[in-house]
């Protein structure tokens, strides 16, 4: 007889998860917290509008592709390679640089900024790929079951890249580069990490690597939840089932391992193996009530961002804004500074604008653009008032407009604001930490929360704030190493 996983949590891992262990013939349920699928990729659909409520695009493609091997299945979505990737707009600059893949095009719009950027872009993204291809495969997507076999792993490491160790991504860069504004724009991939590019250490230089050359990014047609969409679909082909509006509150144990999980509504849910895909060091502190994962240690530990989206429907079309678009002020480092333990935001923030309808015109009424803002903010251990999101909002809103010319805020039809309060409420995100346990040294790898629980022998995790990391191709490959978990543990 098949042995029953019971996942808790429908975010992309907890899918990915699932597919593989279908295809390996476990027998699998799912409950989720919220009304429907996706986690953090889920989606918003509003006065006629469609809003991609979280990530807005992909690296690493093949690890879907390699995800779809693995489960002889077809990937149920479309993907569409991004080339220009995105564009970058600096306050004051009437202009702005468009990211193409092709290093030469690139070049040329930095003559007069950065001498000899192309060969200087070439020599930066040749150590990139050193770094991708001497570190990935033996520290990302393999499992370590103690510090120890970590530590031993990170020596087969090529010698060249340890002092990249204690050098930070912002020094990286600088050691090829010497203008601000190209220092910046190549940065700015530390931030989808959700930190900055002076507290990200300089191995993640490997992500401008992906970003240009190795594989580059995606958008899916149709908007990125038609993946949590085409997964649903998959699952429910194999006879998964799904309970949503199911939150688990407690739990029952038994000789070391966890005999069944208690529902918000005191429903027992037993299973022979549980995978938790709920953000796994908050999980092992509000459920499990461990004391290394206490909201007093939880507090200690390096988080990243706290997001502030907003959805705004117009009933105007933006022909000379781009799909993925990023706004810079003039004080990058400053910012940087301040902006994640900042109790209040007094200038204009940084922000991303993601326009769906640009490439998927049936997001959006005829006529009509659906846009997407992202602004890293502090968390809500330094900023947890916010009574002031409106006028943060307007600020950003008055400043988008500058900047493309359009008076947007009297075209707005449709507005939805949500502070890190409500991500932290909505997908059980401690302080409403955005991206989950940050990427510094002490928290990467072996030294990250471990993809198996310390007491329970029945019990694993998948997701952000486990191995080997935060994003989509993390959760992705991190469903590859937590099954490796259960396929030993649990033989079919």
């Amino acid at each position: 007889m098949a042995k029953k996983v019971l996942i808790v949590g429908a975010g992309i891992g907890g899918l990915a998860t699932a597919l593989r262990l279908v295809k390996r013939g476990f027998e699998v349920e799912i409950l989720e917290k919220n009304s429907q699928a996706g986690g953090r990729l889920n989606q918003l659909k509003k006065d006629g509008f469609t809003f991609d409520t979280g990530p807005s695009f992909f690296s690493m493609s093949y690890e879907f592709k390699e995800l779809a091997d693995d489960c002889n299945i077809a990937l149920p979505f479309e993907t569409i390679e991004l080339d220009p990737l995105y564009t970058v707009n600096f306050a004051g600059l009437d202009r702005s640089f468009i990211l193409y893949k092709d290093i030469e095009k690139l070049a040329e719009q930095f003559e007069n900024v950065e001498p000899r950027f192309e060969q200087k872009m070439k020599l930066y993204l040749l150590e990139g790929k050193r770094i991708f291809d001497g570190t990935v495969d033996i520290v990302v997507r393999r499992n370590f079951n103690s510090v120890f076999g970590y530590l031993f792993t990170l020596m087969k490491a090529p010698p060249r890249h340890l002092p990249k160790l204690f050098r930070n991504f912002w020094q990286q860069v600088s050691k090829y580069f010497s203008s601000d504004e190209v220092r910046q724009i190549i940065s700015l991939v530390a931030f989808f990490l959700g930190r900055t590019p002076f507290n990200t250490p300089a191995v993640y230089t490997l992500l401008s690597y992906t970003e240009f050359q190795h594989d580059g990014y995606y958008n899916v047609k149709g908007g990125m939840y038609k993946i949590v969409e085409g997964f649903v679909q998959l699952l429910k082909k194999q006879n998964v089932k799904f309970h949503y509006n199911t939150e688990i509150v407690d739990y029952k144990e038994t000789n070391g391992n966890l005999n069944y999980l208690i529902d918000d509504d005191n429903k027992k849910w037993y299973s022979d193996i549980y995978v938790i895909n709920s953000d796994a060091a908050l999980f092992r502190g509000k459920v499990f009530k461990r004391k290394n994962f206490s909201e007093e240690r939880l507090d200690k530990m390096i988080w990243t961002m706290g997001p502030l989206t907003i959805y705004l429907g117009v009933d105007t079309k933006l022909p000379n804004v781009s799909h993925h678009n990023y706004y810079l002020g003039k004080n990058f480092r400053d910012y940087a500074d301040k902006i994640f333990t900042a109790s209040s935001i007094e200038d204009v923030p940084y922000y991303y604008v993601n326009v769906l309808s640009h490439t998927n015109p049936e997001c959006a009424p005829k006529g009509s653009e659906s846009l997407f803002f992202v602004c890293p903010v502090a968390d809500l251990r330094y900023k947890p008032d916010w009574s002031d999101k409106e006028i943060i909002v307007d600020r950003i809103i008055n400043d988008f407009s500058k900047r493309i010319k359009i008076e947007v805020k009297k075209n707005i039809v449709s507005e939805t604001i949500l502070t890190p309060i409500d991500w932290g409420k909505e997908y059980n995100l401690h302080r409403g930490s955005g991206l989950g346990l940050s990427h510094n040294l002490s928290q990467i790898g072996g030294f990250r929360p471990k993809n198996y629980d310390e007491k329970f022998k029945n019990v694993f995790y998948v997701g952000a704030s486990t191995v080997p990391g935060t994003g989509l191709p993390m959760a992705i490959i991190g469903s590859k190493l937590v099954t490796e978990r259960i396929e030993k543990y649990g033989i079919v």
